[in-house]
C-alpha cells in the first residue's frame, strides 16, 4: 500500500514537472522576448519606439522632411544600433514620463531637464545639452527686473514642466508669486499668447527662447530663474540597464568625437545673434515684396532642384527682395550677380527680376555641384552658399586651413571658424587665392538660415492646420 502510495505520488511530481517544462517550452518558443533584455528586444523587432514632443528644439515636420535636435540624435543611435526608430508624439507634456514608466516607449527623448522630482520615476543618460529658465515679457510692457516684480502678473507655464517645480520652491521664498499650470497650450502658444499681450508673462527655457525670438521679435527675456539644467534622455527604472547603457555610451562617443557639438550648430549656430529691427523689417517685406517675386523662386527653385525658400531667403540676404539694389562694388538685382557671373549664367539683364533670379539659382546649384562629394547636407548647401558670398576659391582655401588645424574640412561647424582667418596675413600668404574678408561669409550663411527658418514660420503659420503625419510618427492617444 505504501508503494502504491509512493509511486502515485511520484507520478504526480513527474506530472507537475512535465507540465512546467512543456509551459516553460511554449513561453519561449511563442513569447522569446521573455528571454532578452531591453536592448535585446529592441534588436529583435528591429525598432525603436521613443517619446518625444513637437518643437523646433526637439522634433518637428520641416520642407525637408523630419527634423528637430532629438530627431538628429534619436536617429544617430538608432543607426548605431543597426534598427529603425519611431517617435510617439505627447497630446500634453504630462503624457511624456507616464509614457515611458508604462512602457508605452523604450524611453523620452523630448529635451527633458533632470530634476530631483523626475530622478524619483525615471533615470536619466549623461546630459548632451545645458538650458536654463528665463522670465519672457513683451517689450511694449516695462521689465521685471526681479521675482518681487512678477506679483500679481498673469504667469502662465506648461503644466508639468520642470518650470513648474521651480516656481513651486521660488514661491517659499517668495509667497505673492502666483501662476497659471496650463495642459491647452505648449511652450510655442504661450509665447504667442505673450505676444499678443493676452498674458503677461510665461518661462522658456534658455533653448527653446533663442529659437522662437525670431518668430516672435517683440518678446524679450526679462532674467533666469534658475542656475543651468542639463537636458537628457529619460528611461523607465529598471534593473536591466541594457538600453539604457547603449544610449549613454552613444551619447557619450558622439560628445568625445564632435558629433554631438555638430548636431548642436545645426540647429543652434544661426540663432545666436538677434537682431530685432532686421526681424521685424523682414517680416513687413514678407508681405509687401516677396509676392511680387515668389513665383519666380519657386520655379527657379523647381528647374534647379532647390528649395524656394531657401531661395528667397538668399534673396532676401543679397539684396532684400529689391530688384533695382546696386552695392558700391557693381553686383546687381535681387540675387546680387556680379557683371561676369551673370555672363557665364547668360543673364543679360540683372536688374530684371525674373532674370537675375533664375541666374542666381542656376549659380548656387552649380556650387552645390561642385562641393566635395564626401560633405554631407545641409553642410554642403552651407558652403554652397558661404562660396555664392566668398568665391568658391577661397572656400576650398578656408577648408584646406581648417585640415591643417586638425579640423574636418566636410563640417560646416568647423569650416565656419577657419574663414575668419583668410584676412590674417599669416594664414592668407599660403593659399591659393590669397586674402579674403572670412568673417562676411559666416554672418551671410547664419542671416540665410535665420531668414529661411523666418520664412518657412510665417508661411507655416497661414496654412491650415492640416498635416500628413510622417511614417516615422504617431500621435499618442490621450488616455495616460
Amino acid at each position: 500500500m505504501q508503494l502504491f502510495e509512493n509511486r502515485t505520488q511520484c507520478f504526480k511530481i513527474g506530472i507537475v514537472l512535465l507540465t512546467t517544462f512543456l509551459v516553460v517550452i511554449i513561453l519561449f518558443n511563442f513569447i522569446p522576448n521573455l528571454a532578452y533584455n531591453t536592448l535585446e528586444k529592441v534588436l529583435s523587432r528591429g525598432e525603436l519606439t521613443v517619446i518625444t514632443r513637437n518643437s523646433p528644439t526637439t522634433f518637428y515636420e520641416s520642407n525637408d522632411g523630419d527634423s528637430g535636435l532629438e530627431y538628429d540624435l534619436i536617429k544617430g543611435f538608432a543607426d548605431s544600433l543597426g534598427v529603425k526608430f519611431k517617435f510617439v508624439v505627447a497630446n500634453k507634456f504630462n503624457d511624456i514620463l507616464p509614457t515611458v514608466t508604462n512602457g508605452y516607449a523604450d524611453f523620452a527623448a523630448a529635451g527633458l531637464s533632470i530634476t530631483d522630482q523626475r530622478l524619483k520615476i525615471v533615470k536619466f543618460t549623461p546630459p548632451y545639452q545645458q538650458v536654463t529658465q528665463q522670465v519672457i515679457y513683451h517689450r511694449d510692457n516695462q521689465k521685471p527686473k526681479t521675482l518681487e516684480d512678477l506679483a500679481h502678473k498673469h504667469i502662465e507655464i506648461v503644466s508639468g514642466s520642470s518650470h513648474s517645480h521651480n516656481l513651486r520652491n521660488l514661491s517659499k521664498e517668495y509667497p505673492e508669486l502666483s501662476w497659471t499650470d496650463t495642459e491647452t497650450a505648449d511652450s510655442d502658444q504661450l509665447l504667442h499668447f505673450v505676444s499678443e499681450k493676452l498674458i503677461e508673462n510665461t518661462i522658456s527655457d534658455s533653448n527653446e527662447f533663442m529659437i522662437y525670438r525670431h518668430f516672435f521679435p517683440e518678446l524679450d527675456v526679462a532674467f533666469d530663474i534658475s542656475e543651468p539644467e542639463n537636458l537628457a534622455w529619460a528611461f523607465p527604472k529598471s534593473s536591466d540597464d541594457s538600453l539604457f547603457q547603449a544610449a549613454s555610451n552613444y551619447l557619450l562617443k558622439i560628445k568625445n568625437d564632435g558629433t554631438l557639438k555638430q548636431i548642436i550648430e545645426r540647429h543652434y549656430g544661426h540663432t545666436k545673434k538677434f537682431d530685432y529691427v532686421g526681424v521685424r523689417r523682414f517680416v513687413r517685406h514678407i508681405s509687401t515684396r516677396l509676392k511680387y517675386y515668389k513665383s519666380h523662386f519657386i520655379k527657379a527653385a523647381e528647374k534647379n532642384n532647390l528649395d524656394w525658400t531657401l531661395l528667397a531667403a538668399a534673396g532676401y540676404q543679397e539684396s532684400h527682395w529689391d530688384r533695382r539694389a546696386i552695392s558700391p562694388t557693381g553686383v546687381r538685382g535681387i540675387m546680387m550677380l556680379t557683371r561676369r557671373t551673370a555672363g557665364q549664367l547668360g543673364v543679360k539683364n540683372r536688374l530684371n527680376a525674373k532674370s537675375s533670379i533664375f541666374g542666381g539659382a542656376k549659380y548656387l546649384s552649380q556650387l552645390i555641384s561642385r562641393m566635395d562629394q564626401d560633405i554631407p547636407e545641409p553642410d554642403r548647401t552651407w558652403m554652397a552658399l558661404a562660396s555664392y558670398n566668398v568665391g568658391f576659391g577661397h572656400m576650398e582655401d578656408a577648408r584646406k586651413i581648417t585640415e591643417k588645424l586638425g579640423k574636418d574640412p566636410n563640417k560646416w561647424i568647423d569650416v565656419k571658424s577657419a574663414l575668419p582667418l583668410l584676412a590674417q596675413r599669416r594664414w592668407y600668404k599660403k593659399t591659393k587665392y590669397g586674402y579674403a574678408r572670412g568673417w562676411e561669409p559666416v554672418k551671410y550663411v547664419e542671416n540665410i538660415r535665420s531668414y529661411y527658418d523666418l520664412l518657412n514660420w510665417e508661411i507655416n503659420k497661414s496654412k491650415p492646420a492640416e498635416t500628413p503625419e510622417p511614417a516615422s510618427m504617431q500621435i499618442l492617444p490621450n488616455i495616460l
